[in-house]
């Protein structure tokens, strides 16, 4: 089957590529230029484990392609993904649908053959009514099925998200999409991956509620770890003996500064605001979203406090080890490393920073901040060592190097990756999340 993958970003990308590893026949197409001639010199404008040798194999199989062309690109396709941007609109929080519904539009004008279009994007509620609306609109004679393919992919496990999956989920409206829908994963429904098919409203929310669940979760447990350095718990021990009941899991319940992503902040806001347009409230994730914001500013103060105050920490250096928003990625939107420098600079503190992936997208952000080659060139002359992100790098530091760089041994430990007892038998004065 030929697939048309429209939009090369990190959503477009990876799953183009696995399609083709599917063997199926596809054109990722994006209206970058320089994008689409990097991919040519199989140089990824994204960061994933295992997606440059994944697009490697597969273009020299000659199932994966580029191109700027959207008409040659989508032509014969029997399935057109539209896997472009839709962030915060600027303004009102709203998603920006203008990147999905000028694609929409250059579809219907350039299709000469029927198909199924995808929305592969995260959308609102009703965008694929209205993505159908432009296509229709535009004239075309032939059988056009719209419908939604909400994408579920964890940066940094994205490759292994899309191939074992916990779920597909579709959005049809006719057996024509259906059937398309079921060719294309035809190769993972044969590996029994469950496929749950649902109309397309369905589906379009699915994606969203699932995103803010989960961004509940986060928030949940990091409100608890407050309450356990208050009453002398351990927020470790809390999220084991929760998470050990099968109705709640234990997965997302590990306390630190926020989260952060190109998913959960803009979907909770979008999901915020198709609920008002629709008259239903949705509290607990207006909560959740106030709460996380000021969370990640938080852990700037957690930082100031424990270096003695805002009085003492003016003019000392910390050590920031890890920007991105979680590890196994390049990805810095909304991270909480941004929150938390900048409450950090507010109050005259001196930064040095590492993060294996990160640095380039981080430093336009952080302007203040020194990016420096290693982790120890970070922490050296350092009167604090914060780890804000939990790189595997980070989890077996050599503790007394470290302490022979610093100017004060005094580590804060936002993600808990280390035993206190240990980190204090080397000398140091450890600060932790919710553990007294």
């Amino acid at each position: 089957m030929k697939i048309a993958m429209v939009g090369s970003g990190y959503v477009g990308l990876v799953s183009g590529a696995c399609f083709a590893d599917f063997g199926h026949d596809v054109v990722c197409i994006d209206k970058d230029q320089s994008k689409i001639d990097r991919l040519h010199q199989e140089i990824m404008p994204i960061y994933e484990p295992g997606l440059d040798a994944l697009v490697d194999s597969n273009v020299k199989a000659g199932r994966l392609s580029f191109t700027t062309d959207l008409a040659d690109g989508i032509s014969g396709a029997q399935a057109i993904f539209i896997a472009v941007g839709t962030p915060s609109r600027r303004g009102d929080g709203h998603a920006d649908l203008s990147y999905v519904y000028a694609v929409a539009q250059e579809i219907g004008d350039s299709l000469g053959h029927d198909a199924v279009v995808v929305t592969k994007s995260t959308v609102p509620v009703g965008t694929g009514d209205e993505v159908e609306r432009i296509i229709r609109s535009s004239g075309t004679p032939h059988r056009v099925s719209v419908v939604s393919n909400p994408e579920f992919l964890r940066e940094g496990a994205a490759i292994g998200d899309f191939k074992r999956p916990d779920r597909i989920v579709i959005g049809a409206e006719d057996d024509f999409g259906r059937e398309v829908m079921s060719e294309v994963y035809r190769p993972l429904f044969l590996n029994e991956s469950p496929i749950l098919f649902v109309n397309r409203r369905s589906s379009e929310l699915i994606k969203y509620a699932a995103n803010a669940f989960l961004a509940t979760k986060i928030t949940f447990i990091n409100e608890m770890a407050d309450l356990c350095e208050k009453v002398g718990a351990d927020v470790q021990d809390v999220s084991r003996g929760i998470g050990m009941d099968g109705r709640i899991g234990a997965k997302f319940l590990h306390a630190g500064p926020g989260y952060g992503g190109s998913c959960f902040p803009k979907d909770t806001l979008a999901l915020l605001k198709t609920a008002e347009d629709y008259d239903s409230p949705t509290r607990i994730v207006e909560a959740v979203v106030k709460v996380n914001e000021s969370r990640k500013r938080a852990m700037g103060r957690k930082v100031i406090d424990a270096l003695g105050g805002a009085m003492v920490a003016r003019g000392r250096k910390v050590a920031l080890l890890g920007l991105t928003f979680k590890p196994n990625t390049d990805d810095m939107r909304d991270s909480p490393s941004i929150a938390i420098a900048q409450a950090l600079a507010d109050a005259g503190v001196q930064m040095a920073a590492y993060d294996p992936e990160g640095m380039e997208q981080a430093r336009p952000l952080m302007p203040k901040v020194e990016m420096c080659e290693s982790p120890y060139a970070a922490i050296e002359g350092a009167d604090a060592v914060v780890i804000v992100t939990e790189w595997d790098a980070f989890r077996a530091l050599d503790l007394d190097r470290v302490r022979s760089l610093v100017k004060a041994p005094l580590l804060v430990d936002l993600r808990n990756i280390y035993n206190p007892d240990d980190v204090r038998a080397k000398g140091f004065t450890y600060e932790s999340v919710g553990r007294a």
